[in-house]
């Protein structure tokens, strides 16, 4: 299966590992650019505690930044630190804190959205 947009989905890929590497829990991409039409890739993350939500965001929006020169278009729930939204525009990252992203399951929501293996890549 072709990528249909290669850029995206290696930023998106980036966005994971980062994530994994500095401590945060069930890391999953969902192709979801058939779905929405509006972004490409959703990457989702979980954080046991309010710093590491923090943390997470401010890390990938670091290292997007300075790996592929890309830098946020917004992003939203810094200050509650609960669930932090980065927009990319063709990749939106979610950060939740655990018991955050277990209420709203978003995972439920997109369920036929293809997941993209991002660990080997």
């Amino acid at each position: 299966m072709a990528i249909a947009d290669p850029d995206a989905h290696r930023l998106a890929v980036i966005c994971a590992q980062i994530a994994d590497a500095e401590h945060g829990s069930d890391v999953q991409v969902f192709d979801v650019g058939d779905l929405l039409g509006i972004t490409e890739y959703f990457v989702v993350v979980s954080a046991s505690n309010r710093r590491l939500v923090r943390t997470l965001a401010e890390r990938i929006e670091e290292k997007a930044k300075a790996e592929l020169g890309r830098s946020p278009l917004r992003s939203e729930g810094l200050s509650e630190q609960q669930w932090v939204l980065v927009d990319f525009g063709d990749v939106v990252l979610h950060v939740f804190l655990n018991e955050i992203r277990e209420f709203y399951a978003i995972e439920r929501l997109y369920a036929d959205a293809p997941k993209v293996a991002w660990q080997s890549a």
